[in-house]
């Protein structure tokens, strides 16, 4: 969640969580844990989707009046309501929508840890196919020797392979790191 290098990131870190927080106790109290996790998680796909909204939340020209007028019209439009709407209309209206993917995954990892669900991050060059990733997820499994849930990115640049991080492990085994290790042999060679 920290972005190195940066002083706004454990600021933001720390916002998100706070955040975050609040909401799982709310959550956990209500016994809705599993609705707000899904809400949230349609909410964070709405956001990685559309160019327009990763604007408004980002982009502090907006009032909050305008953001909080626009989320509600998303919000309705997109069936999120109870807690997740609530919780997400009032990160608005606090001039806090920036904060908000940072909110969402602290709120993922927060439910992933209470389930004792591990966390992984793989990085492919493209879209894997079902099969792919339930091979993938299964090898996890047996690693982390716990339930995994897993965060697909795609970066085309890693021309193939993957690069996989679990928890303070990384994996590249990637086309990309391959070549460049190769291409630094050939130039030891000389």
């Amino acid at each position: 969640m920290a972005q190195s290098g940066s002083q706004e990131g454990p600021l933001l870190s720390g916002v998100a969580l706070r955040y975050a927080s609040a909401l799982f106790e709310l959550a956990r109290e209500a016994n809705a844990v599993d609705t707000v996790a899904g809400d949230l998680a349609r909410f964070d796909q709405l956001i990685r989707g559309s160019g327009d909204l990763q604007r408004l939340i980002s982009n502090p020209i907006f009032t909050a009046e305008e953001q909080s007028n626009a989320i509600g019209a998303i919000l309705d439009k997109a069936g999120i309501s109870g807690l997740a709407g609530n919780f997400i209309r009032l990160v608005a209206s606090k001039r806090r929508l920036f904060a908000l993917p940072d909110m969402i995954r602290a709120f993922q990892n927060l439910v992933s840890d209470a389930k004792g669900i591990v966390r992984a991050q793989v990085t492919l060059a493209e879209a894997p196919s079902d099969t792919v990733l339930n091979e993938i997820k299964a090898a996890l499994r047996d690693v982390a020797k716990a339930d995994v849930a897993v965060d697909v990115k795609i970066d085309p640049s890693l021309i193939g392979g993957l690069i996989v991080k679990m928890g303070s492990r990384m994996v590249d085994a990637s086309v990309r790191t391959k070549l460049n290790s190769i291409r630094l042999a050939m130039k030891e060679v000389r």
